[in-house]
């Protein structure tokens, strides 16, 4: 999960937290940075948020309780899921607790039988979430979905990096990163970057710093396997006079290669 400048950071661990603190984000108080995220008691948490669930489903998070904390949220969905329907999403996705929150977009990647059209149209608002954490759960929650049916997730993700909300157009770079962070990584990508060359294009000179740390991952993700691609591209966009993003973009997209 990367940090954006809505997570103001710290300085401190998950045991700097007080008790109190603690207790707030574990009744679905909103985590203000990475730390606290890191530190909600998912079990605690079930249990506030979710009650209908069960004392199994509350106990089901409690002993697994030393994965990682993707499977912990992945594993949140599949219980809720499982004991309250699809019809949980609806009241989880406008949840106080960003990490709920974070559940229902778990559920929209774990849900059976959705196109990519449904999937994509059911996590939108997650993507556009005011919560950082939010937004980094929803492609991480439906990145693998996406990734079985490449070229199609492409084709309909051009249409938000046009979109008037940088937090939409970022999602439209970070959901298809071929390494990205927390996640599996995309065979195919790491094979063949261009596949979703038409996906970066649009955003070469986005005014986002948020986006444009996304686009200049993905290349750099992508340099790690292709690194003469790479090059290429960047040499391409930043023919003549560039803008200032595009230079920016390109700089840090060959931070591990070089020009």
């Amino acid at each position: 999960m990367s940090k954006t400048a809505t997570s103001a950071p710290t300085g401190r661990g998950v045991k700097d937290i007080s008790a109190e603190r603690l207790a707030q984000l574990n009744a679905g108080e909103p985590a203000s940075n990475l730390t606290e995220c890191l530190a909600v008691d998912f079990a605690a948490l079930m249990q506030a948020a979710a009650p209908q669930a069960g004392a199994e489903a509350v106990a089901a998070l409690r002993a697994q309780a030393g994965l990682g904390i993707s499977k912990r949220m992945a594993l949140a969905a599949q219980i809720l899921l499982e004991r309250q329907g699809a019809d949980a999403f609806k009241q989880l996705k406008t949840h106080r607790s960003d990490t709920v929150r974070g559940w229902a977009c778990f559920m929209v990647g774990t849900l059976p039988d959705l196109t990519q059209k449904q999937r994509l149209a059911m996590i939108r608002p997650l993507a556009d979430d005011a919560h950082f954490g939010v937004r980094e759960w929803a492609w991480l929650a439906v990145r693998p979905q996406l990734a079985v049916e490449l070229d199609a997730a492409v084709q309909l993700l051009l249409p938000w990096t046009a979109d008037p909300s940088e937090r939409l157009r970022r999602f439209a770079s970070e959901c298809l990163r071929p390494r990205g962070v927390w996640c599996a990584h995309i065979a195919a990508l790491k094979a063949d970057p261009g596949r979703a060359l038409s996906l970066l294009e649009p955003l070469r000179a986005d005014p986002a710093v948020y986006v444009q740390d996304s686009v200049a991952n993905w290349l750099n993700d992508a340099s790690k396997d292709q690194p003469d691609w790479v090059r290429g591209v960047c040499a391409r966009w930043s023919k003549g006079h560039p803008a200032e993003a595009t230079q920016r973009i390109c700089t840090r997209a060959l931070r591990s290669v070089g020009a």
